[in-house]
């Protein structure tokens, strides 16, 4: 009887101890991604904001119906597309793809996706020309536009087109960006606003489960801080790092960079309807008094290029002899004192918490007081800045743009007169034949027609100056060496869904 007591007991130690090896081997196995950014999201909802921020959470909670793979549009969410005249696109869409929330993905949700995207402000300069999306069966979506739409293929990629649950959405109202279901690869799990956004992913993805089980998005707005996040193992992959840390990153034995010249152009832009902005002698006195090559050194240490049009040389419609502005303090000076400001004047430039747009404001803070613009700097919170911009409360402001590789992607937004506001023309610039340029380009599918008027659009552009492409920034993330995976997204919106350690 003894026997059978010890026997038990040593069973019952063998058994706990089992137990507690397979627990230990689960909370090895558990792989966790911690990733800083400099700004937390504005929404969840993607045809709520159209900003870097927002879209490289949200690109990874939903799909999209045609996905970019270096530079090539192919199927996502859409099986196949076809273009059944210059109108009419006819898309067909997966079976069995499940929502996370186990609902059937539905074409009637993609209709709701995209009607929803159509009538999002931040959204219409992509969508603003789709005249109809119905569905035709219960496996096809068909897009109409009002006229011939060359972009419309490459617009199914944006991370604004994100298919959502009709249901879902409808049933959260005003809290929906807040309580995302999509059918992407990582699935939405808590939000503490500021501080951090936490994905788990998604073990029925269509593709296969990430081989990460709890994606961390860390508000990290200080360059310097990511990096030391990174040297303490903290984060294991951060967006930006500031060019003073590269060489650190580069040459420290556990981390790595990524760099490479990216699509983005910073810029700083002026309320156009505001005196004295309103007047193009003061933009360009402005342009003139920037020295740009200074700036690149001080700021940027060489990781940027200086910017000579709105379109980044990368971008298919890029027009390299479009004349920037040379640096000429004397130039500045003549030209405000046509403008009828001989003395200067007092301004704001706002800016957000971002380490390289302070940097960069307080060297235009000092390069304007040469010509006697007196400037102050503002400093505004992400979500906040968005909404003042709305709201024209601005005089001069710093901001970057990252299009898709199209000129039209680069420019419409931008400076069509449609678009003022939150859909991307946050100077307020007006120009009835840039308005008339643009919609050609967009309207034509022929090579040569659609760079004619690109190249034209540019030069109107640089020459009235709504605002001022500075440089365009090298695109670069910092990461643990133990990262495999990842690849740097042109568009600076990086998908994570390859990724493991």
């Amino acid at each position: 009887m003894e026997e059978l007591k010890n026997m038990k007991k040593k069973l019952s130690i063998i058994f706990f101890l089992l137990t507690m090896l397979l627990l230990s081997v689960n909370i090895y196995a558990e792989m966790n991604v911690t990733v800083a950014q400099n700004a937390d999201a504005k929404t969840l909802d993607p045809t709520a904001s159209n900003d870097v921020p927002s879209h490289r959470v949200t690109l990874q909670i939903y799909d999209t119906l045609v996905e970019r793979d270096h530079g090539k549009l192919v199927p996502g969410l859409a099986e196949s597309w076809t273009q059944v005249d210059p109108l009419t696109l006819d898309v067909k869409i997966r079976k069995n793809i499940k929502f996370h929330n186990g609902d059937p993905l539905t074409v009637g949700d993609v209709v709701f996706s995209f009607q929803k995207a159509k009538d999002a402000p931040s959204m219409m300069s992509f969508y603003s020309d789709i005249d109809k999306i119905e569905a035709i069966d219960d496996e096809t979506v068909r897009i109409t536009t009002k006229k011939p739409f060359g972009p419309l293929v490459n617009y199914l990629a944006h991370k604004g087109a994100g298919i959502m649950s009709e249901k879902v959405v409808k049933a959260a109202g005003d809290n929906y960006g807040q309580h995302p279901v999509g059918t992407g690869p990582f699935m939405f799990d808590s939000w503490v606003s500021a501080d951090r956004i936490v994905l788990k992913a998604n073990p029925d993805y269509y593709k296969g489960k990430p081989a990460i089980d709890t994606l961390i998005f860390r508000v990290i707005p200080e360059g310097v801080n990511r990096t030391i996040a990174l040297e303490t193992k903290e984060a294991d992959i951060a967006y930006d790092i500031d060019p003073i840390d590269h060489d650190m990153v580069k040459n420290h034995s556990n981390l790595a960079l990524l760099q490479k010249p990216a699509l983005t152009m910073n810029y700083l832009g002026f309320n156009t309807e505001k005196a004295p902005f309103d007047k193009k002698e003061v933009r360009q006195a402005i342009a003139y008094a920037i020295d740009m090559n200074s700036m690149i050194g001080a700021v940027y240490l060489g990781a940027a290029s200086k910017a000579n049009s709105p379109v980044s040389p990368d971008v298919f419609g890029n027009n390299k002899d479009t004349k920037g502005y040379e640096y000429n303090v004397a130039k500045a000076k003549e030209l405000l004192a046509q403008a009828g400001y001989p003395n200067g004047f007092k301004a704001k430039i706002w800016t957000n918490d971002n380490g390289i747009r302070k940097d960069t404001a307080v060297i235009l803070q000092d390069q304007l007081k040469q010509i006697g613009i007196d400037a102050s700097i503002e400093i505004l919170e992400w979500g906040s800045y968005l909404d003042r911009l709305i709201r024209k409360e601005h005089d001069m402001f710093l901001l970057g743009w990252t299009p898709s590789p199209d000129a039209d992607s680069a420019l419409y937004a931008v400076f069509h007169s449609k678009n003022h506001g939150s859909a991307g023309n946050r100077t307020y610039y007006t120009n009835a034949r840039v308005d008339e340029l643009l919609d050609k380009g967009r309207e034509t599918t022929v090579e040569a027609d659609r760079l004619e008027s690109y190249k034209e659009a540019q030069n109107i552009i640089m020459e009235e100056v709504p605002l001022i492409p500075l440089v365009y920034p090298d695109n670069n993330v910092g990461m643990q060496k133990n990262i495999k995976g990842f690849e740097l997204d042109p568009e600076n919106q990086h998908n994570l869904y390859p990724v493991s350690k």
